[in-house]
């Protein structure tokens, strides 16, 4: 095992004393091409092309000797650090950090970024990373190979954003360009990036005011979950009453990375509490003042969301892949497109025991674990404790087995 591994981390400034001293009594130094062709690196040093974070490590933790891994930015944040961590590798791991690509990025714009959301995307995780970006006003997303600002623009199709993308940060190459999203893929760009992406209605911190945590600030909005229908004013459909509502959402289970699909928008209540959540939400509706009662309803809670009006299913074809879905009307010919896009849960609910078997029916057809709740609501007067409301409506929800979490 080597003994010692030193993670330095770089941004195109001269390197620290600390990181000089390391890097010279470097006997391996791992890194990028870039990395290893900085004059510091010792020229009898045994040297690894940083390719495979985890085949690096291997490779140090059979070394004997002493080992610098070389990084851009701080390795720390969402960087090499992680990896050579890792209990199987056994490496006790000393950190010289530098500037971070999202802190340079920030910097370069002018910018404050402690409201900023940051996620890394891959081919694998590109999708997720993309929710984001259409769940909220301010990004930034470390990009890479086949998942850079091209993708993130085709992927956000339907929701103008502004991409400030910073490319090859620290070195004399670094450029920085202002696109909007719709016109990212016109161009070719250098790896390595980072892409701010900005868009949507102003958050809650706004200029001269003063957060008090990173991101996004939980606290936005009213306290609650499932708020009462007064909070929403006229326009709510039957699908919408406070106690399925919070069933609904209880079921699906939005979160940040998400889409949701909400078919059958009416008065936007279940749309914008997804949005809430942090998910990002597509609502769909074929009538134009429920869809501008969702939007309006977006706006008062500073919410983000993708509004399409048209008649589900065939409004659907064109929409990017969902994971959760709540279907708020159309019946089982709506309950069936949605499944055959396999979203991890659908909700939805029916007004009679027969609607309900034969949503229930279609959905295990599909393959979904099904469940189905008969729920009562009644709203009382507290004054004379008499009763002025009544709904009934069964709640069902679909799970797929093998996508269940």
């Amino acid at each position: 095992m080597a003994d010692r591994v030193t993670v330095i981390g770089w941004d195109g400034s001269p390197l620290t004393a600390a990181a000089r001293s390391a890097l010279g009594a470097a006997t391996l130094v791992a890194g990028a091409a870039h990395h290893l062709a900085l004059p510091e690196v010792p020229p009898a040093a045994e040297r690894i092309r940083l390719g495979s974070v985890a085949l690096a490590a291997r490779r140090i933790a059979g070394h004997r000797g002493t080992a610098v891994v070389l990084a851009d930015g701080d390795p720390g944040f969402f960087g090499v650090v992680r990896t050579l961590r890792a209990p199987e590798y056994g490496l006790e791991v000393e950190v010289v950090p530098a500037v971070s690509s999202v802190a340079t990025a920030f910097a370069r714009a002018g910018m404050p970024w402690d409201d900023a959301q940051v996620v890394v995307a891959h081919r694998r995780t590109l999708r997720r990373a993309v929710n984001v970006c259409r769940a909220h006003t301010k990004v930034a997303v470390l990009t890479s190979p086949g998942a850079g600002p091209a993708e993130l623009g085709l992927l956000l199709e339907g929701v103008h954003r502004t991409f400030v993308v910073c490319e090859e940060l620290g070195t004399d190459r670094e450029q920085v360009s202002v696109v909007t999203s719709d016109r990212a893929a016109d161009h070719t760009w250098r790896d390595p990036n980072v892409v701010i992406v900005i868009g949507g209605p102003a958050g809650p911190v706004g200029a001269g005011e003063v957060g008090w945590i990173a991101g996004r600030d939980p606290g936005t909005g009213p306290r609650g979950w499932a708020l009462p229908a007064e909070a929403y004013g006229a326009g709510l459909g039957e699908g919408e009453s406070e106690l399925l509502r919070t069933a609904q959402l209880a079921r699906l289970g939005p979160r940040v990375g998400d889409l949701v699909w909400d078919i059958g928008c009416a008065g936007g209540a279940f749309a914008t509490e997804a949005a809430r959540a942090g998910a990002a939400v597509i609502a769909v509706d074929r009538d134009l003042e429920a869809c501008a009662r969702t939007d309006a309803c977006a706006r008062r809670y500073g919410v983000q969301l993708q509004i399409v009006r048209g008649t589900a299913p065939h409004i659907l074809e064109n929409l990017p892949e969902p994971d959760v879905v709540r279907v708020g009307g159309g019946g089982v010919d709506v309950v069936s497109a949605v499944a055959d896009r396999r979203p991890q849960r659908i909700v939805t609910h029916a007004m009679t025991r027969d609607a309900a078997e034969l949503v229930g029916r279609e959905l295990t057809e599909h393959g979904y674990r099904v469940e189905c709740a008969l729920l009562q609501s009644v709203q009382l007067d507290t004054r004379a404790w008499t009763e002025t409301e009544r709904s009934v409506a069964f709640l069902l929800s679909g799970v797929l087995p093998d996508r269940s979490t």
